[in-house]
């Protein structure tokens, strides 16, 4: 560029200090990995990004990988250091080398300015600040707790915020330090539904919250296309290609489910026909029909804490949830209003978790005399009501770490084959957030899983259970079904060996004869010990 006189200089200091994307495109350079120091030619999706930041105080990005934010963020921080006073820009990064290479990124701009551009001096320079001669710095550190607790900040930034960690910490703390009149700006690619990042995101794209939500996909580069992004992911998963390209929470981050189950549960999603009970929790979708048979399944809470008690029931029949609770009610309450909605439901089996309060519930449930509680043998499991009750046996279901890990296989079991119909936003809502975390299934910090765990309680009962599940009734009929056989009586050809028998055996294969001519019993007599 050619040089430029005094007057020319403080013309274009001018235009720089006023357009941003001015003074990217003009004046600075930033490194390419191969190509080396660039112009920084800014695309319109890039632009309209710093148009947002200077309209709005909050701003949040949902963001693709390699569209250049992170880059954009450190020329947007370089331009407001230069040219305002007393500007303390923090930036808040998932680890110590990328907030160093946020700082590395900065410096290599700063030295790209023809000097009459840098209006003020570099007073400190080190591998995480650099503070200006005005008053102005840029600051960069790794995430934790305590992260600008003490700063009077006038732009935050946080760099991946969805891997942050203990990002909702960190923002009650850091929060207050911006409220007199602080930007922000949150960027990140997804990580799975749950988070203080997705909530404050969900919550400004609703108009929650005072977040301006700006969200990126890949396909806003105006340089990539289908056969870019058909090349680009091929080698990826499906949950790889939702985080880093799609924008897409729910299928991103290591949820229990796969996308393409989480999919299907949403789209069973329908409004219940029916809100009952004092606190109206109890959602229903069908009534109880006196020919179909049900389990109720629950999880038992204190009444008074954060945790909820939950029940399902679920119609053995039809294969679909019939009514659903979530609410915050004490243990013997909780048993009173499984033992009216049990009746209602013809009586069904019931078995509520057994740990902690639960037990407190079953007691009740055995005060009220409910017909149908689920007990488990030292030896086996059968059903209350009938078989007489022992002292060694064991109401309810316990759960521990290998029963846990057994009821939760059988839930996504279920659902991945599509075996259930789970018709709840609610249960829904928690399927999202429930993911691993280091080898553990849990639901993420801040969120719950107590109606997860009484549909996978509820799920094992009506598929494994071989007393009662859907699955065996089927087998048993197929079994009988191949073992039965089909007879032609000829009648006065010659004397039938059963006129033998003694006169009491005789009486009974003749009631039997007569009963299979009548289509009542069509099992015969050597396998009648199956159904017995």
């Amino acid at each position: 560029m050619a040089k430029l006189s005094k007057q020319k200089q403080v013309a274009e200091i001018i235009k720089c200090g006023k357009e941003p994307s001015y003074f990217f495109n003009t004046y600075l350079k930033i490194q390419h990995p191969v190509r080396g120091l660039i112009p920084f030619n800014t695309y319109d999706f890039q632009d309209d990004c710093v148009q947002h930041f200077i309209d709005n105080r909050f701003n949040i990005v949902l963001k693709s990988r390699q569209l250049g934010l992170s880059t954009l963020a450190a020329a947007y921080s370089v331009w407001l250091a230069i040219f305002q006073k007393e500007k303390n820009i923090l930036v808040i990064a998932t680890k110590l080398s990328v907030a160093q290479n946020f700082i590395t990124k900065v410096k290599s701009m700063i030295k790209s300015l023809p000097k009459w551009l840098l209006l003020p001096d570099i007073v400190s320079n080190n591998k995480q600040q650099i503070q200006f001669s005005h008053g102005s710095s840029i600051k960069a550190i790794p995430t934790s707790e305590d992260a600008g607790r003490s700063e009077a900040l006038s732009l935050l930034i946080i760099d991946e915020a969805a891997f942050v960690r203990n990002f909702d910490t960190i923002w009650t703390g850091i929060y207050p330090t911006i409220s007199t009149g602080g930007r922000v700006v949150i960027l990140s690619t997804p990580n799975g539904v749950g988070g203080q990042y997705y909530k404050l995101y969900t919550e400004a794209e609703s108009g929650l919250n005072e977040f301006n939500s700006i969200k990126l996909p890949w396909d806003v580069h105006p340089e990539r296309d289908e056969e870019w992004f058909s090349k680009t992911t091929g080698n990826m998963s499906e949950r790889q290609i939702a985080q880093e390209y799609l924008c897409d929470f729910s299928s991103s981050g290591d949820t229990y489910l796969g996308a393409a189950d989480l999919k299907w549960v949403r789209e069973c999603v329908t409004p219940p026909i029916a809100r009952e009970g004092d606190d109206k929790n109890v959602w229903i979708w069908k009534y109880p029909l006196s020919a179909h048979e049900y389990v109720i399944s629950a999880d038992v809470a204190r009444g008074d804490s954060k945790d909820f008690s939950t029940f399902h029931v679920i119609d053995v029949n039809e294969g679909e949830l019939a009514a659903e609770y979530k609410g915050k009610i004490r243990p013997d309450t909780f048993a009173e209003l499984l033992s009216t909605w049990g009746n209602k439901y013809n009586k069904a089996l019931l078995c509520p978790e057994n740990n902690s309060f639960g037990y407190a519930t079953i007691l009740k449930l055995q005060d009220l005399a409910y017909p149908r509680l689920y007990y488990r043998k030292r030896q086996g499991v059968y059903l209350g009501g009938y078989v007489p009750k022992q002292s060694a046996d064991i109401a309810g279901f316990t759960t521990n770490g290998k029963t846990r890990s057994m009821i939760l296989s059988k839930l996504e079991e279920i659902i991945r084959n599509k075996q259930l119909l789970i018709r709840s936003s609610r249960t829904y809502e928690e399927l999202k957030t429930f993911t691993w975390n280091t080898g553990r299934a849990e639901a993420k910090r801040g969120f719950h899983d107590d109606l997860v765990m009484s549909l996978a309680i509820g799920t094992w009962l009506y598929d494994s259970s071989s007393d009662y599940s859907k699955g065996s009734k089927g087998l048993n009929n197929a079994m009988l079904l191949a073992m039965s056989s089909k007879k032609n009586i000829y009648e006065d050809v010659m004397s039938d060996p059963r006129d033998k028998l003694d006169p009491e055996k005789k009486k009974y294969e003749n009631l039997r004869k007569n009963k299979n001519k009548n289509g009542n019993n069509k099992i015969p007599h050597d396998f009648l010990w199956v159904i017995k």
